[in-house]
């Protein structure tokens, strides 16, 4: 449980970069393995840096979720405002 939780974690973390929906799963999954595995005499270490790289991953893909709907709600509001511009008749 400690093993799959560190590498988890550790996958969370790197996902939250390349495409955050996977490492948000990862993050989740590694806590809940971290939170598990620390409650075994072995592998409290590897347990606990899991759990700890599983909660910053989490944060990491909360903070690109927020980031993510906030561009689309600019681009979309931008686009918006061209496209009224454009139809009463203004131009490049």
């Amino acid at each position: 449980m400690s093993i799959a939780a560190l590498i988890l974690g550790i996958v969370g973390v790197v996902f939250d970069f390349i495409f955050f929906p996977v490492g948000l799963i990862a993050s989740i999954v590694a806590i809940i393995l971290g939170a598990i595995g620390r409650k075994k005499v072995e592998g409290k270490g590897m347990a606990t840096a899991g759990l700890v790289l599983g909660i910053i991953g989490l944060i990491l893909g909360i903070v690109f979720l927020i980031c993510t709907i906030a561009l689309g709600a600019a681009i979309a509001a931008g686009v918006s405002g061209l496209l009224s511009y454009l139809s009463a008749g203004g131009g490049f």
